[in-house]
């Protein structure tokens, strides 16, 4: 395969470790990633509520440049950023005066646009048996809670590739790994999104209510597919764990890292050790719990 991709702002910056992991999981899949040309920031996520033409022309631009370079699907990993394209391109499929108003500011053609998928959908698209007979590393007995987040599976309308009430697309992969995922209420309920600078103290309270949610249902680690949800399970987790006055340590795996592990990519390709909190290879969690340490 030839995949599309547009690695957005946060996986250029704060979370390199996802745009890392992603390039080793398609890899291991067989893909060929080729990024964007001359892309731009596609306004996650303050655009859209600032001016609804803005909200559109920044994602277009890139939907645009994806068409030109010939790409039929474009990989956007970072939850915020496939949003964004996903729901910008099927608004300029069902309405023509938009899209020539749009055309008009991006100063492209935008015609048939390419088809966005975001980390799970990428996933999807290559197929649980074919995932699963690349593994080489199954990740057997490891209890791992799928965190969906806001942004993955909403609007229901323009995504649909998966429940928002109750997802399983994530749980589905990891047991295709040979995880055992664990059944939580809170896997689809807000961290505290964009809040983490201007309101630090909700994020506090809502990430800190997910992590004890996933902690008290078995989970050893946490997986993710957005940028923003791992920063605010992550980087806030110390500050969590004071306001709780309770220790967590709870691992926050991209969902990327924990695919490419167990097709096989070396430790050393996935950068885990940017994370925070301690992230051990998957391996060390197993043999950990079967130690009963």
């Amino acid at each position: 395969m030839r995949t599309g991709y547009y690695p957005g702002c946060s996986l250029q910056g704060s979370a390199a470790e996802f745009d890392i992991s992603v390039r080793a999981m398609a890899e291991g899949l067989g893909d060929e990633l080729v990024e964007v040309a001359d892309w731009s920031c596609c306004g996650a996520t303050a655009a859209h509520a600032l001016s609804r033409d803005l909200g559109l022309a920044l994602p277009a631009r890139n939907l645009a440049l994806a068409r030109q370079q010939g790409f039929a699907e474009v990989l956007a990993p970072c939850a915020a950023c496939s949003n964004r394209l996903q729901v910008t391109a099927s608004t300029l499929a069902e309405d023509a005066r938009t899209r020539d108003r749009i055309e008009d500011i991006v100063e492209m053609p935008l015609g048939q646009t390419p088809r966005v998928w975001n980390l799970v959908q990428y996933l999807q698209a290559h197929g649980l048996d074919a995932l699963r007979e690349r593994v080489s590393r199954p990740l057997a007995g490891l209890r791992l809670a799928c965190y969906y987040g806001c942004l993955l599976l909403r609007p229901e309308k323009r995504l649909g590739f998966d429940d928002p009430e109750q997802p399983a697309s994530m749980e589905a992969v990891l047991q295709a790994l040979g995880a055992e995922p664990v059944e939580w209420p809170l896997r689809n309920e807000c961290c505290g999104g964009g809040f983490t600078i201007s309101k630090p103290e909700a994020v506090l309270r809502l990430a800190g209510a997910l992590l004890q949610d996933a902690c008290a249902h078995g989970a050893q680690a946490l997986v993710a597919a957005c940028p923003m949800c791992h920063a605010n399970l992550d980087m806030r987790q110390r500050a969590i764990e004071r306001a709780l006055r309770r220790r967590l340590r709870a691992p926050v795996y991209y969902l990327s890292e924990v695919v490419a592990w167990a097709l096989g990519v070396p430790a050393s390709r996935l950068a885990l050790g940017k994370h925070l909190v301690r992230t051990p290879e998957p391996d060390a969690l197993v043999a950990a719990t079967a130690g009963g340490t």
